[in-house]
């Protein structure tokens, strides 16, 4: 349906959209590409896509290659029929997806508070949370590694720095009251805890039950803080696949006026985010074989260069898929990309509550 006008329903196909033979049937003779049209009714195009991705094959690296050195070519050629040499946009997109996710969810493994500063209280806390017999193993793994870490040890005793010489009155000024009745509530600056729950902050119901939920997910202290960064990163993925048709819609009100339908937004969408994800990734591993092998300063400068060109990357496919003027293409990436910024911090706060709330 075009914006503000009828719904319109496109002719059967009768030529091939790749090579132009004349169509007997679903299937072109000459080069196997189904007869779809996508411009129709959205709940068929959504099955045509999750057909596509059922059936997987070796299309794979022709796609991946133009995807990362020409993303707007491989959105070009898909919206102009040619789409039988390429792996279909929802696929590509979940592929790249599950790679990224699973990469960060990898590093995410690495997040630990120290456990070092935890109190007796704290520990009896995890102690009991352990005793819980429906603790998923995960959970109990990571409260258990918490637990050894915040035993005491003679290496720990000896790697503590050793309090220094009294420092002179003119060093330094004499800390504030306001500091002084900080650590005489929290602690010390470098033994106060993660997170600190204030009970006499609380008045509404609701705000009572949002911090018991905050105290059961993180911890007394954020103790289970890592448990928690780790299950908010598993929900990621949903939170990103839900912001595709966003994005999408944050495109059609930019370019409302080109009359464009709105699944040639979506196709772009799936598109620049899986070039988004796998470019990421090979930065990052590109980040960390210079790093290691490379000179401090060559090493910075390339990395460098290396997101200069990722981010004109996506500005060239803006350019080259919608075909408009570089002054008017260039406002328009700076503000879409304003707005759809906005949407995903949105999305990231939706995604922290319901980590928070949820079982």
């Amino acid at each position: 349906r075009r914006l503000g006008g009828k719904r319109e329903t496109a002719p059967p196909l009768t030529r091939c959209e790749n090579c132009g033979a004349e169509l007997q049937g679903h299937w072109c003779s000459q080069c196997g590409q189904p007869a779809i049209d996508y411009r129709r009714s959205f709940r068929h195009v959504v099955a045509d896509l999750l057909n596509e991705f059922l059936n997987w094959d070796s299309k794979f690296f022709t796609s991946i290659a133009l995807l990362i050195l020409k993303p707007w070519r491989l959105t070009n050629e898909f919206l102009a029929g040619k789409r039988v040499r390429y792996v279909n946009p929802l696929r590509l997109y979940l592929l790249a997806s599950i790679l990224f996710f699973f990469a960060v969810n990898y590093g995410a493994k690495g997040i630990k508070v120290d456990a070092s500063k935890l109190g007796p209280k704290d520990r009896a806390d995890l102690e009991t949370e352990l005793k819980k017999e429906d603790l998923p193993p995960v959970a109990r793994e990571k409260l258990e590694g918490l637990l050894r870490d915040s035993s005491p040890s003679p290496a720990r005793s000896a790697l503590s720095p050793t309090p220094g010489p009294a420092a002179s009155p003119d060093a330094a000024s004499q800390p504030t009251d306001r500091a002084n009745e900080a650590n005489k509530k929290y602690g010390k600056i470098g033994e106060r805890p993660f997170v600190v729950f204030d009970d006499a902050k609380s008045t509404t119901p609701f705000e009572r039950w949002i911090e018991a939920r905050a105290k059961e997910k993180m911890g007394e202290g954020g103790t289970k803080m890592g448990l928690f960064i780790s299950t908010m990163f598993s929900n990621l993925p949903y939170m990103m696949l839900c912001c595709i048709p966003l994005f999408a819609l944050v495109l059609k009100l930019l370019y409302v006026r080109r009359h464009l339908f709105y699944i040639d937004h979506l196709i772009y969408a799936l598109h620049i985010h899986s070039f988004f994800y796998a470019g990421v990734m090979l930065i990052v591993l590109a980040t960390i074989g210079l790093i290691r092998f490379a000179p401090g300063a060559i090493a910075g400068w390339l990395i460098t260069l290396l997101w200069i060109a990722f981010v004109t990357q996506i500005f060239l496919s803006i350019r080259y898929v919608y075909r408009q003027g570089w002054v008017v293409t260039f406002f328009k990436f700076f503000f879409g990309g304003f707005i759809y910024l906005l949407v995903l911090v949105l999305a990231l706060a939706a995604t922290f509550f319901a980590t928070l709330v949820l079982p």
